[in-house]
């Protein structure tokens, strides 16, 4: 993982936890800070599982591939992070046995809210797949009950 920031314990443990990423065979290939922004690579393989009736992946796999990129890079620089929206373009399709690697990097922060871009490609060729544009919102420290706890 490459650091710029002091320490990314935080994401480290919210990726060791997130069930749903791991399912999918989502790779984490990088997570760090740039010049005051989160940033993150990974990469999924589509399976069989992932394709749909016409053949090809399915579009929530590939946004599920760019939310889990996107939760990275929002959350590298410390900033507990949720999702609270995002637009999703799908360019050009994926198919069984792709391999895909998306690649976000927060654009601007503002008060609480932030917005991250998400690239989806196909590693073979670099043809990109989809193009994600997802909003962030960071918990007040108030509501930070401890390392991802949802009991509330």
């Amino acid at each position: 993982m490459n650091d710029q920031s002091s320490d990314l314990a935080h994401v480290q443990r919210m990726w060791a936890e997130d069930a749903a990423s791991a399912a999918l065979g989502i790779e984490l290939l990088e997570v760090g800070v740039e010049d005051g922004r989160g940033h993150a690579r990974t990469r999924m393989v589509v399976t069989p599982a992932m394709v749909n009736g016409h053949g090809i992946a399915h579009g929530g796999y590939l946004f599920t591939l760019a939310d889990s990129t996107f939760a990275l890079a929002c959350n590298a620089t410390g900033r507990t992070s949720v999702a609270a929206g995002a637009d999703v373009t799908f360019v050009a399709v994926a198919r069984l046995g792709d391999v895909l690697v998306a690649h976000g990097r927060e654009r601007v922060t503002y008060g609480r809210s932030g917005l991250t871009d998400i690239e989806v490609c196909r590693e073979a060729d670099g043809a990109v797949v989809a193009e994600v544009r997802g909003r962030s919102r960071a918990l007040p420290p108030s509501a930070r009950l401890g390392a991802w706890d949802t009991s509330t």
